[in-house]
Order: C-alpha cells, then sequence, then structure tokens
C-alpha cells in the first residue's frame, strides 16, 4: 500500500510557493518600473510609450534596438529603462538634441539619438528589435517599400520588426490628409516568410470622433 512521503510533500509545496512568490515579485517589479517609467515621460512633458512598444517588450528580451521616428523619444526612453541598448532616428534636429538632453539629465547612456531621414533607408547597423510606430505615414510614398525592405535586412535572425501605421480602405477612407497610408493586407503580404505574431487592421476612434484604422503588424524573422 502506498504511503506518502510527508517530506516530498512539504518539499513540493514550498517549492510552489516559492514559484508564486517570485511569479508576485516579478509582475510587482514589472509594475513599479513601468510606473517609474510613466513617471519619466511625464516630467518631460511626453504621452507614455505607445501601447504596442509596451505590449512588444512583454515577449522581446532586452538587445540592441532601433526606434524609428522617435521624436522626443516616448519610445526610446522606455526601452533604455528596460535594458535595450537604444538607437533613435529621427529627421528633426530639435526633437533630437531634447531626447540627448535628457538622456544626459536621467544618465541614460544606452541611447544614441541621432539625425536621420528615414526615406533615405540606409540604415548602418543591425538590430534585435525596430519599432516604427505611427511614422511611416508621415514618409515619401514612393520610398516606403524600400524603408520597409531595409528594416528588414537590417533585423538580425530571430529579431523583430514593430509597425504601426495608418490605413486607407474603401470601408474606412482615411480622414486625415497623411502622404502615406496602406492598403487591406498591404502589410502583412510585404512580410511574408516572416512569423506574424500580431496583426490586426482594428479601427479606432479619433479624439475628434473620426473613425481611422490601423494596421498593427509585430513580426519575426525567420531564424
Amino acid at each position: 500500500m502506498y504511503k506518502p512521503d510527508p517530506d516530498h510533500e512539504f518539499a513540493q509545496q514550498a517549492a510552489g510557493t516559492v514559484n508564486l512568490l517570485n511569479s508576485i515579485w516579478a509582475v510587482q517589479t514589472r509594475k513599479l518600473q513601468e510606473n517609474s517609467m510613466t513617471d519619466l515621460n511625464n516630467r518631460y512633458g511626453m504621452n507614455p510609450p505607445h501601447s504596442e512598444v509596451v505590449s512588444a517588450c512583454q515577449l522581446i528580451a532586452p538587445c540592441k534596438a532601433l526606434d524609428m521616428g522617435c521624436s522626443s523619444g516616448r519610445n526610446a526612453l522606455y526601452l533604455s529603462q528596460l535594458g535595450f541598448a537604444v538607437t533613435a532616428v529621427d529627421n528633426n534636429p530639435n526633437a533630437i538634441h531634447m531626447l540627448q538632453s535628457i538622456a544626459d539629465q536621467e544618465g541614460l547612456d544606452n541611447i544614441e539619438p541621432r539625425v536621420y531621414d528615414l526615406n533615405e533607408a540606409c540604415l548602418d547597423a543591425d538590430y534585435g528589435f525596430i519599432a516604427c510606430t505611427v511614422t511611416l505615414m508621415f514618409l515619401d510614398p514612393d520610398r516606403v517599400d524600400a524603408v520597409i525592405a531595409d528594416m528588414q535586412q537590417r533585423t538580425l535572425p530571430g529579431g523583430y520588426n514593430l509597425i504601426v501605421c495608418a490605413m486607407d480602405t474603401a470601408a474606412y477612407p482615411c480622414p486625415v490628409g497623411f502622404p502615406f497610408t496602406l492598403g487591406e493586407g498591404e502589410l502583412s503580404e510585404a512580410y511574408q516568410g516572416w512569423e506574424l505574431v500580431k496583426y490586426n487592421e482594428d479601427v479606432g476612434t479619433m479624439h475628434n470622433g473620426a473613425r481611422l484604422q490601423f494596421a498593427t503588424l509585430l513580426a519575426r524573422k525567420p531564424e
């Protein structure tokens, strides 16, 4: 007849308790980090990091990252505080100067702000994570394909691309005069052969009540 081993059962229960406490500690630590990051953005009058960047960082471990169209750095600051080595590029020298000033004041030595025209599509380094949120629609329409191809080329095997871009469709014509918008399925087609970790073409409401459709893609490059 089987007789349970009290010591073994106690060890299992203790291990389960430790795992539970570790999980709770990890969640609480993450929340404290995110609150700290939000406070930093608030301190400098910036919006919080893009929700899709925050979501992607639940999956992607800190690595060498590129923030394309960084503006004053709401996403770059978030990534840097998570431990990413961030190159942040924008064609606005004033925005880059502001981000460099914040990085200097906060002692963030893992951010490299650089003035760069995204239309050039000539990145000079490889990255594990490239984020391009709400940026493509401000580029030269004739250069977007080259920009995406360059992003893909400069992504390390197993690395990730994150893109969020406005769309113009028959069901939801874009109410904003962006230089560029995506059509239905256009972005997912550009990433054939990659693993689409997340993809949708959801509709949202702008602050003025207008309905606007966005393509959101998080894709992983094959190893």
